[in-house]
């Protein structure tokens, strides 16, 4: 092979290492990936649980109460049967069965048990193990949330100073190692550590991710397309999770659809080793700002509580929405994760379409707009009789999360180039804080307050939050920048001030009789 046909590979490497797409890429697919796992978990264990635990229990129960006789025969437990051989024994069973008594046959199928029939097969027994499971599998699925928040605030600190590349490599390992482990747990327990483990992992991956664009996309406009972009990664994982893990679950195994997220993630794992180079140490020239620091930014909180309260509700009925068809709609496994479906597509098309429109019209309305939807999407949900009625409240739900999120991610890093130290490991930090937040409270609290007061009042709490929270985002029309912080803005990022510039408003107003003569005297 000629010396030049051996440089291409390395040099492609070399230009892959250096290219803005690439590292985009590679963040999608991280949170692809991430999400993906975070919701092909939310049809299969409600089911999974209630197959292994409920149905596994009453199963070995259940020759006990198919064998007794019916109580007016008072009768051993074989007699019925035994009558078929044997009919000199018809008059132990009395006047239970005249046609054999007569020694005929009837062409009417013999009479069941006099005791109550099991429901319908799709229609699952149990309300009240139902009851209790949506408090355990709201914890479950709150725990990943709760991991990754005490895990965030350490990772932010750790990428100001080692940079992004080796805790996005880390938080692969951890992935990986959570889906493996997802595959093969058989138990609660297993389950748990699980969904905890990917916390940690998906904590990594998050923040380490949203920085790196965050730093190599400086451009506040290019920002804003770049984080819609990932956002539609995490849409996509949205939109995939829960129907293929129904669908896979269902027709093929609980296992399958894990084994597939680890291959997925290998090759993921495989492409950092090629383009972002993990054994790389790259810390940040600046300092950056500490995150109680940011924490105390009204800005920074408001745009915080955005994302935690909009994301609280998909939050909340990630545990509670498939047990509550499976109750109301007698709803087979397959139908648990479409539900989701018209959520996780509306997601994609709102985070996509809004990563350039709300740079146009507004943020902080696009937010506004988003939050209020999300509240009365809400509210429509519990109107819904079966699943072609949850396909209008779920798809605004969607789409205004989209609205919110793909506003707010660019905002955060924004507002830190405009108030605070350009580093951004911090405030995506805060970030994903806000996420962990409404992915924690949502599922832990909805479970017990479905068992409490029922699902439909669920959503009318959570609903009329985002509809009372809506407002807020007002505050984000218009932030003010630190004075030192204007000056090397206007020397360095001249287009980031300019939507912010008072200038322009000043020049709207009436001219006096003498400008004329100022303004010719000044030029």
């Amino acid at each position: 092979m000629p010396p030049a046909a051996e440089r291409v590979p390395w040099r492609w490497l070399a230009a892959g290492r250096a290219s803005q797409r690439l590292v985009l890429v590679v963040v999608f697919v991280a949170l692809l990936l991430d999400n993906m796992l975070l919701t092909v978990v939310v049809p299969i264990v409600p089911t999974f649980l209630y197959t292994t635990e409920y149905e596994g229990v009453n199963s070995s129960a259940a020759p006990a109460w198919t064998e007794p006789a019916p109580p007016a025969l008072k009768a051993p437990p074989f007699s019925s049967t035994f009558s078929y051989f044997d009919n000199t024994t018809v008059t132990v069973s009395g006047s239970a069965s005249p046609d054999l008594a007569n020694g005929t046959e009837s062409s009417r199928p013999p009479q069941p048990p006099t005791s109550s029939p099991p429901p319908p097969s799709s229609c699952p027994e149990g309300e009240e193990f139902l009851a209790k499971e949506n408090v355990r599998v709201g914890l479950m699925f709150a725990s990943k949330a709760l991991v990754q928040l005490l895990v965030n605030p350490s990772v932010g600190l750790l990428t100001n100073r080692i940079g992004y590349h080796i805790p996005m490599f880390v938080g692969f390992i951890i992935m990986f190692l959570s889906t493996v482990m997802f595959a093969f747990s058989g138990t609660y327990t297993l389950l748990f550590i699980a969904r905890a483990l990917q916390g940690v992992g998906s904590s990594f991956s998050s923040v380490a991710g949203l920085g790196m664009l965050a730093s190599v996309y400086t451009d506040d406009f290019e920002r804003g397309n770049a984080m819609g972009i990932a956002l539609g990664g995490l849409a996509l994982g949205l939109l995939i999770g829960a129907p293929f893990g129904s669908v896979m679950y269902e027709f093929v195994g609980k296992s399958s659809p894990f084994l597939v997220l680890a291959f997925l993630a290998l090759l993921d794992g495989a492409l950092q080793l090629c383009i972002l180079q993990p054994s790389k140490i790259s810390p940040e020239s600046a300092k950056g700002t500490p995150v109680v620091t940011l924490l105390r930014d009204p800005y920074i909180l408001v745009a915080a509580g955005a994302l935690c309260f909009s994301n609280m509700g998909v939050a909340m009925l990630e545990p509670t929405l498939p047990i509550w068809m499976m109750q109301t709609m007698c709803s087979p496994k397959w139908q648990l994760g479409m539900a989701f479906l018209p959520a996780s597509i509306s997601y994609l098309i709102g985070t996509n379409l809004f990563g350039v429109l709300a740079n146009k019209m507004g943020r902080w309305l696009c937010s506004l707009i988003g939050m209020a939807v999300v509240g009365i999407s809400l509210l429509c949900v519990p109107l819904a009789k079966n699943i072609y009625g949850l396909i209008g409240p779920n798809g605004g739900l969607g789409f205004a999360i989209g609205m919110v999120d793909s506003s707010m991610m660019p905002i955060m890093g924004y507002l830190v180039d405009l108030r605070h130290t350009s580093v951004y490991g911090n405030v995506y930090a805060i970030a994903d804080i806000a996420f962990c937040v409404g992915f924690a409270i949502g599922p832990s609290t909805g479970g017990a307050i479905v068992r409490a007061i029922g699902f439909p009042w669920l959503m009318t709490i959570i609903g009329v939050i985002n509809i009372a929270y809506a407002p807020l985002c007002w505050y984000l029309r218009n932030p003010p920048a630190k004075e030192e912080k204007i000056a090397i803005l206007s020397q360095e990022c001249p287009m980031q001030t300019k939507s912010y510039s008072t200038q322009k408003a000043l020049r709207a107003f009436p001219l006096a009789d003498d400008s004329d003569v100022e303004a010719e005297n000044a030029e």
